[in-house]
Formats: structure tokens, C-alpha cells, sequence
């Protein structure tokens, strides 16, 4: 039997575990699926923590070629979920079946790059100083390495139902920090999840881990009992600032305060300077309408903020904007919840004053157009106090703001007047054109976790180097990533071991260097055993 709190199946029957029931519904219909889901009660969502508490003991000490196989059987499950999979997903979020298909890839790829993470060892952070009893003072035997926080509490996101939900970053870096996991399910997509969390289940059988490493609840009235669970040491979160802000303060309010890594809201400004309007223009505008519009609006790298000079060729680049949004289809949204909040934020921002809507694309009853609006400059650039600007809050679908402004000292201070964002991009002609921009590029390096020149925003790599963070309220701690591999380092802590006998230290800093890490010795890096 496979269990999953919240959740029981004994040979594909479903058996209730709590009191209120949840039934997933189709994105564009709206139509409800026959399959029941359960809210898991206060009892179950504490034994979910409690059951990752137990399991935490034995699987922080796995040794990394085991943990690694782990993650790859997961990946092996997620791509052996099939076309039948695929069809669900798409009721559920109405995303295309291409769409999707590469995600999942996405998904089990991210999941075999931490893979190699932890066989390669680096995530360690083996610094050893060798005692020097003869010294005087005599120096103690100093060893350092990172360990794994604890259970994680992971937080599915609505827009990527594989990517960043179930077997997500999230779940993927924490699994490989060595912590276990409890999922709270997204209720857009309960019977992706289920799927997903089957298949995690089933490598958790395979490679013989221990029970409890993953657990999955269902329900919208868990998520603040889970943050609040004392054995829960960390919280993954992906979605709104409301609900992001709202862990984070419950975290925070606990007895024993714990971090919460929340990625939030962005508007992803870019920056057209007059040069890459005046060769390009014609082509930006293309792009960037594609980008806009990228699955509905709905990713949180979504350009929501275009700032340029006002010139001839800015006036020609908001035409050919408009003109290419305008031919963009309608599109439906995750679930009418979303659809209903993008209405509310064109609403809002119609109601600023200042704001012109320029073009506006095709809307069916139930599906969302592109809308392209206009707004003065004085709403970005006079605000003061601290106070954030009123176009700095994100439009979560396909629209976007452009606002012209008058000289290049504008540009400027319209970057001073950003908040935390995921990205920024600037547009030029080539890199001499950006060396007259080093002010902006400067403040650009404060304000974002990931700058891009002459690309859009929308497309997000998973590798070593990638940044997909920035600060508040883009994220809650701006020190940290939720894609690539550098993700990890938010799931592990700094432990030292002074004057410990080898026999009794972890391999990562013992005298033989088992594990071959390149380790930082004395001041220098090697892997010589000692």
C-alpha cells in the first residue's frame, strides 16, 4: 500500500482521511473530476512532520552515491509518467500538451542535476585547519562542513504543475540537502499531484529509503498549521506575495524561528535604449509580445514593466507593440481563480490615474487577452517615503506597462525606484553603447537576482549558474536561488568539529578524504588525504 497523508489508496480505492472533501477541476470547463481528495486533518498534518522527523535521522547520513540514485530513480519515475498523465495535467491547467511534456523533462533533468551535486560533493564545504599543539598559544583541530536543516515544508506552485510543484526545485534541492520533504498539494492540480507524489513514492521504495523521507497533504487550510509544526525546520514556497509574506510572518513567530524561502512577485522591468530601438525596434517589439503573452501571462518572469527615452523610435516601437499584441489569441488561464485576480489587477490599474490602455487583444467569456497600457512617469519616479510605486505591483497574466521618461538620468533614477525583482533587462546596441549605461547597470545589480542583455526574461536555464532569486519581495531572502543547483545551499547549515577524533567524524572531513572532495586544507585547496 501506498500512503500519502491525507491521501490513503489500498488497491486504487480511495479511503477518506479527513473531513472535508476537494474534487479537482477542469481549467476550461470548469467541469469538477469524479476523484475525491481529502483535507488532511491538524492529527495527519502533525504526523506528516513528525514522520519526516523520523526519517531525517537516517537519511541525512545516506552517503552521497545512494542519495544521488534516489533522485535519479524519482527522475526515472517522472518520465515514465505517461500520455495519460499528460491529458490530466492539461484539464487541470489547461496548459498545451508540448508545454507540458517538455516541463516534465524539465522536472526529472533538475532532479539528475542534483543528482550530480551531491556525487560530486562540492555542496560539502570541507574546510579543514590541522591543530598545531607545539603553537603558542597551541591552535585546536578545526573542521567544518555543511549538514542538512531538516524536514522541509514545499509549497506546490499553480503556473509549472511538474517544475516548481510535487518534484520541483524545491523537493529536489531539499532531497538532496538531506532533508525530507512534506508537500502541501496545490489544489489546481490535486491529481497531478497525486501522480507525481506516486511516483516519488515508488522510488522511495525502490532504493530502499526510509520511510517518511517524502509525504504529501492535501487541503487550503494546511499550510499554516505545517509552517507552525515544530519539527518542520524550513519552508519552500513559490506564489503569491500575500501567501508568501503570510509563511514567512508565521515562521518567523514560531518559538523557534525558521527560514522561509519564498519566491513572490516580480514585474521584470526591461530597459530599450534609443540605439537597440533605433537598429531593432521592429524586432524587440515582436519578441517581446511573445514573451508577454508566454503561457497566458502566467510565469513569474513575465515582463510587466518596459522603460525607454521618449524618442521617434520609442513612439515606433509602442505601435509595432501594440500592433503585435493586439494579434495575440486569447488564451485560458489556470483556473477561474487567476483569471478573476487578472481582471481585479487591470481594474486597479485603470484606476491609478495616469494610465492609458493602448491596445487590448481578443477576450473570450473565460479566457484572458493581452493588454498593453501607458502610464506617466511621474507615477514611478515621484514616489517617496520608501514607499513602493503603485506600478511596481504585479499584473499576474498577459499585460504589461510601458512608460517613457526623458533623459538618461531618468532611467536612472526610474532603476532607483525599483523594488526587489527576479530579473531586469537591458536592450542596446552592443557593449559600447552599454559602457555609457555603467550607472544603470550598477543599480540594476542591486535591485535583481538575474540581469539579461538583449533577451527576454521568460525563459529560465537550470544549471550551475543560474539566479532565481532577487530581493524583497521578489523573494524573502535574496541570498538564496530556487533553480540550479546553487538552490541547495538554502536546505544546509555550517557544523564544526573541533579536536574530534578521525574515527568519529563525517567522511566529508575525515584524514582519508573517502569521499575525494576538493577540500580547503590549512588555506589551500586539494585532495590529498591528509
Amino acid at each position: 500500500m501506498t500512503q500519502i497523508l491525507g491521501q490513503q489508496y489500498v488497491g486504487g480505492r480511495r479511503v477518506a482521511a479527513g473531513s472535508s472533501t476537494m474534487q479537482s477541476l477542469s481549467a476550461s470547463t470548469g467541469e469538477a473530476s469524479p476523484a475525491t481528495f481529502y483535507e488532511a486533518t491538524p492529527e495527519e498534518v502533525s504526523s506528516a512532520a513528525k514522520a519526516a522527523d523520523q526519517a531525517f535521522g537516517i537519511y541525512r547520513k545516506t552517503d552521497p552515491n545512494s542519495r544521488a540514485d534516489f533522485l535519479e530513480a524519482i527522475a526515472d519515475e517522472i518520465d515514465g509518467l505517461g500520455d495519460d498523465v499528460i491529458a490530466e495535467v492539461m484539464r487541470e491547467t489547461a496548459l498545451p500538451e508540448a508545454r507540458l511534456k517538455g516541463e516534465r523533462s524539465r522536472t526529472s533533468n533538475q532532479l539528475r542535476l542534483f543528482a550530480r551535486v551531491v556525487r560530486r560533493g562540492d555542496f560539502f564545504g570541507a574546510r579543514i585547519n590541522r591543530g598545531q599543539p607545539d603553537a603558542q598559544p597551541p591552535k585546536p583541530d578545526i573542521r567544518q562542513m555543511k549538514t542538512a536543516l531538516g524536514p522541509v515544508a514545499v509549497f506546490g506552485a499553480s503556473n509549472f504543475p511538474f517544475a516548481f510543484s510535487v518534484a520541483g526545485g524545491d523537493t529536489a534541492s531539499a532531497l538532496a540537502a538531506g532533508c525530507p520533504v512534506v508537500v502541501k498539494a496545490h489544489p489546481g492540480h490535486m491529481v497531478t499531484s497525486e501522480y507525481v507524489a506516486n511516483a516519488i513514492e515508488r522510488a522511495v521504495e525502490s532504493q530502499g529509503m526510509p520511510k517518511g523521507v517524502f509525504n504529501m497533504i492535501y487541503g487550503d487550510r494546511v499550510g499554516a498549521q505545517l509552517v507552525q509544526e515544530p519539527l518542520i525546520k524550513a519552508v519552500g514556497f513559490t506564489g503569491s506575495q500575500k501567501g508568501g509574506r503570510a509563511l514567512f510572518d508565521l515562521a518567523h513567530a514560531r518559538p523557534e524561528p525558521i527560514p522561509v524561502f519564498a519566491e513572490m512577485s516580480s514585474i521584470n522591468p526591461m530597459f530599450m535604449l534609443e540605439s537597440a530601438l533605433a537598429g531593432q525596434g521592429d524586432d524587440m517589439a515582436k519578441g517581446l509580445a511573445g514573451s508577454v503573452t508566454l503561457g497566458c501571462g502566467q510565469f513569474c518572469t513575465n515582463p510587466g514593466l518596459i522603460l525607454m527615452r521618449r524618442s521617434e523610435a520609442s513612439s515606433r516601437f509602442i505601435d509595432k507593440l501594440a500592433s503585435a499584441l493586439r494579434e495575440q489569441p486569447a488564451q485560458t488561464m489556470l483556473n477561474a481563480g487567476i483569471l478573476s485576480n487578472y481582471g481585479k489587477g487591470l481594474e486597479h490599474l485603470v484606476s491609478l490615474g495616469g494610465i492609458d490602455e493602448i491596445a487590448a487583444g481578443p477576450s473570450e467569456d473565460g479566457e484572458a487577452g493581452a493588454r498593453l497600457f501607458t502610464a506617466d512617469k511621474s507615477l514611478l519616479l515621484s514616489t517617496q517615503g520608501g514607499e513602493a510605486s503603485p506600478l511596481l505591483e504585479e499584473v499576474f497574466g498577459p499585460a504589461t506597462v510601458v512608460v517613457e521618461v526623458d533623459s538618461d538620468e531618468e532611467l536612472v533614477a526610474a532603476a532607483r525606484a525599483l523594488n526587489g525583482q527576479l530579473t531586469a533587462t537591458v536592450f542596446a546596441a552592443g557593449g559600447a553603447d552599454l559602457r555609457d549605461q555603467r550607472e544603470l547597470l550598477s543599480v540594476l545589480e542591486q535591485k535583481v537576482g538575474r540581469l539579461l542583455f538583449n533577451g527576454y526574461p521568460t525563459g529560465v536555464e537550470v544549471n550551475d549558474t543560474m539566479v532565481h532569486g532577487g530581493p524583497y519581495p521578489a523573494t524573502t531572502d535574496a541570498r538564496g536561488t530556487s533553480v540550479g543547483s546553487l538552490a541547495i545551499e538554502r536546505y544546509l547549515r555550517p557544523v564544526c568539529y573541533q579536536n574530534m577524533p578521525d574515527a568519529a567524524l563525517p567522511d566529508a572531513v575525515r584524514d582519508s578524504n573517502p569521499l575525494a572532495l576538493l577540500r580547503l586544507v590549512d588555506g589551500d585547496y586539494s585532495r590529498d588525504a591528509l
